[in-house]
């Protein structure tokens, strides 16, 4: 059960990281799940698609080689004291941490109520030796896909982690959860210490409803390693990473190939690299299908056995949101959010007709760059580096500084390597962190994706001060400085756009990205809704997860020539989303965050005096506050039911204004303006 993870049981899921996107488009974290979940890592899932500051091309694969030849990589080594992930001291250090679990057991099992500062201290001592050893580990490993040694070595620790957890540790969160409400009022009476853990304390409470005996959570995590659906998952994703598709008489990953397919100008050729990428995904569709189904299979065990009410119930727990809120924010995008799709692609269909001669609109042109204006269309790391800390010292010093220190102690691994995992992420790594994976090539997303991940960075060093079992924000909060700094490094780009056409493109960017994380993304959780719904009466079949893929489409983006003229070559894009299979139900994560953290840029327009104090306050608070709590000195309430609508109006509405008049004054537009 995989409600919320302990920081450790979060790393073995490989949810230590933020922003892990695959060429921005496909989500793409890798997860063995843990069933006795004790505490989530909320803050480390991290958007997809979303990582546009300028919408032009991506630079060619020779620009971006001559950019990132000599880009900075991450000194791991140096922050963790190891030469390397075959050290003997990561032996003695788990030989150690296995003996201090079986004392903490020793000492506390059945004895909670006597005595639970004390416990609570020796959990977060393993915890933070844990999360030395594995943290490096999972993050070194990551830059050595290709290396079997390797990975070999990493599933070793990683299995005998899970193997001490399950024996020593499945006691601690089933106790705590079970305390009755006396016990614990006597404790926090007799050890005032305790007041400071209360977050961490009604986190794992609110689990006791839905705990299961101590003797089989013990089993499941045991298990986890060696059966159920965590190594279909796991082999899933490794399959994933060694697909290959044709382009002309070369064979490339899947980066490469949508990377093409993005920055391409002409509609043909983006065309070719859909149909390459979906008739690649056909061949794989019997893998993806099989993990599917025991993901759905298991979620569905888990919530009949556990008793949650609702297919989401599971996730909104673990991410502390009410299944209503929820609720409302899938209605809200389904509405207005899809209104706002549709116009604005209807939008993007002239511009790209204006500018670029196209004739129809496919699926392929769904994120092409709108190629006018002036701006660069590459940029070096060190110019990279340049941008964003402009952006942030323009809003907040105190960030801009964060980020520096992340870039002078060597924390970021900047270049796009073979073996390396697709993607960015930030991974918190507590104690030792943070440290960011990046595939940088010098494009002008790269440099989003830099502000962004950098904002993740800065969070949990704000953050850290909470100590391991508060520091992670809830996942209603857990984007917001990532996002906000993004946003911020946006306009100050936008500002100093030379001409319109350079404005307009930029726009067309951003929008592309919300539409991306907002609409796109509660388009997957229909999707899973769909698939999960279907599989609680039995086995799917690829083709009925195809059906499901492509009537999803049509619900968020329109009937073949709505707006889109041919959604040809689009049946298999399903396959390659890996958040389905590792962290089921969390994509709608992404348009909470967006647009929440939307409403907080409106709040900052409106009035940006005291706004970075309160930030700063809200982003150190990390787990400590609730999204409520957290956002009341903005005046925001997402728990109110017109919240998502107003939040749409006016992060998505105002943009699109924006876009719609730039385009027309430009003579570029053939859209309507209106709902």
């Amino acid at each position: 059960h995989s409600r919320r993870l302990d920081p450790m049981q979060a790393i073995s899921a490989g949810l230590t990281r933020v922003g892990l996107k695959l060429a921005a488009r496909a989500p793409a974290i890798k997860r063995v799940a843990s069933p006795s979940a004790v505490r989530a890592d909320r803050a480390v899932l991290s958007r997809t698609m979303r990582s546009t500051v300028v919408p032009q091309a991506f630079a060619t694969e020779q620009a971006a080689a001559m950019k990132t030849a000599d880009a900075p990589r991450w000194a791991l080594e140096t922050h963790f004291g190891y030469d390397s992930v075959y050290s003997s001291s990561i032996d003695a250090e788990l030989d150690a941490i296995e003996q201090k679990c079986k004392e903490l057991k020793a000492n506390f099992e059945g004895k909670m109520g006597e005595s639970l500062l004390d416990a609570i201290k020796a959990y977060e001592e393993v915890d933070i030796a844990l999360t030395k050893a594995l943290s490096y580990v999972s993050l070194s490993c990551d830059t050595k896909l290709d290396d079997d040694k390797a990975q070999k070595r990493k599933a070793s620790l990683f299995q005998r982690y899970t193997t001490i957890s399950g024996n020593q540790l499945t006691f601690f969160s089933l106790e705590l959860a079970d305390m009755s409400q006396e016990t614990l009022d006597a404790q926090m009476e007799n050890s005032p210490e305790l007041a400071k853990y209360r977050a961490y304390i009604d986190d794992v409470r609110r689990s006791q409803p839905y705990n299961l005996s101590k003797e089989v959570e013990r089993a499941l995590t045991v298990r986890a390693p060696f059966a159920g659906k965590g190594k279909v998952v796991e082999f899933y994703g490794n399959e994933l990473s060694r697909l290959r598709f044709k382009d002309g008489d070369e064979e490339v990953n899947m980066e490469v190939l949508l990377a093409k397919m993005t920055s391409s100008k002409d509609a043909a050729t983006r065309y070719e690299c859909m149909k390459a990428l979906n008739t690649g995904l056909k061949e794989f569709e019997r893998v993806a299908a099989l993990s599917l189904n025991m993901v759905a299979g298991s979620w569905h065990a888990e919530n009949t056995e556990r008793g949650f009410e609702q297919l989401r119930s599971q996730r909104n727990l673990g991410n502390n949101v009410p299944d209503e809120v929820v609720d409302s924010l899938l209605d809200a995008v389904k509405t207005t959010g899809v209104d706002y799709c549709k116009r604005y692609y209807a939008l993007k269909k002239g511009i790209l007709k204006n500018t670029a001669g196209l004739e129809k609109m496919m699926w392929a042109d769904r994120n092409a760059a709108i190629n006018i204006g002036t701006s660069s269309e590459s940029y070096t790391w060190e110019e990279a580096v340049d941008i964003v800390k402009a952006g942030y010292e323009k809003f907040s010093p105190t960030m801009a500084g964060l980020f520096q220190e992340m870039v002078d102690e060597k924390r970021i691994d900047v270049p796009a390597q073979n073996g390396k995992r697709g993607g960015a992420y930030c991974s918190s790594s507590y104690g030792h962190g943070p440290f960011q994976l990046l595939n940088f090539t010098g494009t002008q997303r790269d440099v989003a994706t830099l502000a962004h991940e950098s904002g993740h960075g800065a969070h949990f060093m704000l953050s850290y001060k909470q100590g391991i079992l508060q520091f992670h924000p809830p996942l209603t909060l857990a984007e917001t400085a990532s996002i906000f700094g993004e946003m911020i490094v946006f306009r100050d780009l936008l500002e100093k756009a030379p001409t319109d056409e350079d404005r307009l493109a930029m726009l067309m960017g951003k929008i592309d990205d919300i539409i991306n994380s907002v609409v796109r993304q509660c388009g997957f959780d229909a999707f899973e809704e769909k698939v999960h719904s279907g599989r609680a009466s039995g086995t799917l079949t690829p083709d009925e997860m195809t059906e499901a893929w492509q009537q999803t489409m049509v619900d968020y983006y329109g009937a073949e020539g709505e707006v889109f003229d041919s959604y040809a070559d689009t049946s298999h894009l399903w396959t390659y989303v890996s958040h389905f299979h590792n962290v089921p139900f969390y994509v709608y994560s992404y348009a909470f965050a967006d647009l929440v953290v939307g409403s907080l840029y409106g709040v900052y327009q409106k009035q940006p005096e005291g706004f970075e104090d309160k930030l700063l306050e809200l982003l150190g608070a990390g787990g400590v506050k609730g999204f409520r709590e957290a956002l009341e000195p903005f005046g925001l309430d997402p728990a109110d039911p017109v919240f998502w609508k107003d939040s749409i109006d006016a992060h998505l509405g105002s943009l699109m204004e924006e876009a719609e008049q730039l385009a027309a004054q430009l003579g570029l537009s053939d859209a309507s303006h209106g709902l």
